[in-house]
């Protein structure tokens, strides 16, 4: 069965709370001011069996224009409207601006209930029913039912609920969601029970058992029980309202705009992408950075709305916008949200949700705006590749398309098997589920070709780059699996070479100039005859009179062909005569198990201290040697 919620709206002391407690008795003003003052201050629910069998949930919202936040809060999640219009009074500035709200926030089915009529005569009645018809012509209550009622006769009130349940016939299912989500719109203890919080659930499942989390603050908690119309249940369903119990969770730590959600599934964000419809009912244009109250869920958030394609929006027009807020909010594309001015305090527009985690935009981008602009009517491979190309080097991953999109986890794999497939996105990580665009791969590619390119024709006695340095050069946002990511595919290519810490283009090859192949020749030659006492490079260079720029290249090319061997600081070894003491050491340690400072010298040839030292570090470092005090040992394995 469809889960369906009913909200109230309309107009302070016009009988919204009489007609809820007439139709389900329930009495939804529990507050003692409430009683004392004959008004609702917050949020109030009850539950009502229809004649066909449907279970509404029932939010009873206030009407004073002081309690408008909390009308907007239980507004949320609702699917039919009961739009209260007294008869003594008819349609009251309240009365429009819960208009407003309701349509911003998508409701699309309501009736109206005309209450009251015991105190009016039928000439009153007929004028009220007109005003009302002038009052919902162009709006989705235009066609609705105008239903005269009285709670206190119980005139009209059969009749009302069978026009109910007509309507809830009507009412489609909520869309499917992999994603549990429930604004808390009410928190209190209960003894023996502990923390209860109480909402509508949006979208998703809940169960007892799940463990979930408070966002935005990321508290951890686990369901201890659940309760829908006052009935434990084991699982709850979106459409519900829903109370939930936990464990070990203080009251203080979760208040009125959280959301609960399954662990790490949202993301809270101090900006948000958003299509904006500024209301024909201001009387003055927005200016960009305009001061508001943005209020989506339960929440209510201090923020700037940033205008994208303009310096101010005349009244009745639409845009796309960026909302950066004081504090952050956790929602998903699609979310309906209101916007109230700052001061004085009253609602002038609202939309939907494009984009609940972006980046921060630069205004006057035409392709910035029309990005934003095609988000609302592109298909899901389209919608996803918009936000993966967007997302540039940096990636975006499967947990975020989910918040970006509104997708099923179902639909959003089904789309990026076939994008994958086109080889439109690339997958970078398998475990992270993280996905790339084939544009932005391409210029990572390019890019990194170009930059092999320069350190070429900068260093041409060079083999190649280390990989560290060519990762240097990459944007900040693409980590190491995007780098490894370009690194294979140019391999594929056959674009690059990529040799232990070292990687070149696949057509580079070192080339010495005559007099480079000379000083080549002339430093292997020193270093072969010197054998394990070599000279510091620097006296190389003063014996050849050769560029020490150049000799130094020449030298690099040397290590890297595996011709010569550096120790440390100036001191270079010619590589045969290190492999032959090398072979000697190893024979001597596991014929002996140790070798001492002087044996070690005489097997170098009486070689000073000076080379000595770095020889030994040379071969622990190699891991042929250990240093067990004064003396070195065979390292084994």
């Amino acid at each position: 069965m469809k889960q369906i919620i009913l909200g109230t709206a309309g107009h302070i002391d016009h009988g919204k709370t009489s007609l809820v407690r007439a139709l389900t008795g329930i009495d939804t003003d529990r507050l003692k001011e409430e009683k004392e003052r004959g008004i609702t201050i917050e949020l109030g629910f009850a539950h009502l069996d229809l004649p066909g069998g449907q279970h509404l949930g029932v939010v009873d919202v206030p009407g004073h224009e002081k309690f408008v936040k909390n009308m907007v809060a239980g507004a949320t999640g609702i699917d039919i409207v009961a739009m209260v219009i007294a008869a003594d009074e008819g349609v009251m500035p309240q009365t429009r601006e819960h208009m407003e709200i309701c349509t911003l926030l998508g409701v699309r089915h309501g009736l109206v209930a005309l209450t009251k009529v015991d105190m009016v005569d039928e000439e009153m009645l007929e004028l009220a029913q007109e005003d009302i018809r002038e009052f919902a012509r162009g709006s989705f209550l235009e066609d609705a039912p105008i239903l005269p009622v009285s709670a206190v006769s119980g005139q009209g009130l059969p009749e009302f609920i069978a026009a109910l349940d007509q309507l809830s016939r009507q009412v489609p299912d909520r869309p499917a969601s992999s994603l549990f989500r429930l604004p808390v719109d009410r928190v209190f203890t209960m003894k023996g029970f502990g923390t209860v919080i109480t909402g509508t659930l949006v979208s998703g499942r809940v169960q007892v058992g799940d463990p979930i989390m408070i966002y935005p603050t990321g508290i951890t908690s686990k369901v201890r029980g659940i309760q829908v119309h006052n009935l434990g249940v084991q699982a709850a369903e979106a459409g519900q309202r829903t109370a939930v119990n936990f464990q070990g969770l203080d009251k203080e730590a979760i208040s009125r705009g959280d959301v609960l959600a399954s662990p790490q599934a949202l993301k809270p964000s101090y900006m948000v992408d958003v299509h904006f419809r500024y209301l024909a009912s201001n009387a003055k244009p927005m200016k960009n950075r305009t001061r508001v109250r943005f209020h989506t869920g339960t929440s209510e958030i201090l923020g700037n709305l940033i205008l994208l394609e303009q310096d101010e929006l005349a009244p009745g027009a639409e845009t796309v916008a960026q909302l950066r807020l004081d504090a952050p909010v956790a929602i998903v594309k699609g979310d309906h949200f209101v916007v109230r001015s700052y001061s004085p305090v009253r609602t002038t527009g609202g939309g939907q949700i494009l984009n609940p985690i972006p980046p921060k935009h630069k205004r006057l981008k035409p392709e910035i705006v029309a990005g934003l602009k095609s988000i609302l009517d592109r298909g899901p491979e389209q919608l996803i590749g918009f936000h993966v190309e967007a997302a540039g080097p940096a990636g975006v991953a499967f947990a975020d398309l989910r918040l970006m999109t509104s997708l099923t986890d179902k639909q959003l794999d089904s789309a990026l098997q076939a994008m994958m497939s086109s080889r439109t996105v690339i997958q970078v990580d398998k475990e992270a589920r993280s996905f790339i665009h084939r544009k932005s791969l391409e210029e990572l590619i390019a890019k990194s070709a170009e930059h092999l390119r320069g350190y070429h024709k900068a260093f041409p006695l060079k083999t190649g780059m280390l990989k560290e340095e060519l990762k240097s050069k990459f944007p900040p946002e693409a980590d190491i699996k995007i780098f490894n990511l370009v690194l294979n595919q140019m391999i594929k290519d056959s674009a690059i070479v990529a040799e232990d810490k070292l990687v070149r283009l696949k057509s580079h090859k070192v080339s010495l100039a005559g007099d480079e192949a000379g000083v080549r020749r002339k430093i292997l030659e020193i270093y072969r005859t010197s054998g394990l006492q070599p000279p510091f490079f620097r006296e190389v260079v003063e014996t050849l009179k050769a560029d020490p720029g150049q000799a130094k290249d020449v030298l690099l090319l040397l290590i890297e062909e595996g011709r010569i061997v550096r120790t440390k600081d100036d001191l270079y070894f010619d590589a045969e005569a290190i492999q032959d003491l090398r072979a000697r050491l190893v024979k001597f340690l596991e014929r002996n198990g140790e070798i001492t400072p002087a044996q070690f010298k005489e097997m170098t040839g009486g070689a000073s201290r000076k080379f000595l030292i770095p020889l030994f570090e040379y071969f622990d470092a190699k891991n042929v040697t250990l240093r067990v005090g004064d003396v070195r040992k065979l390292r084994r394995g």
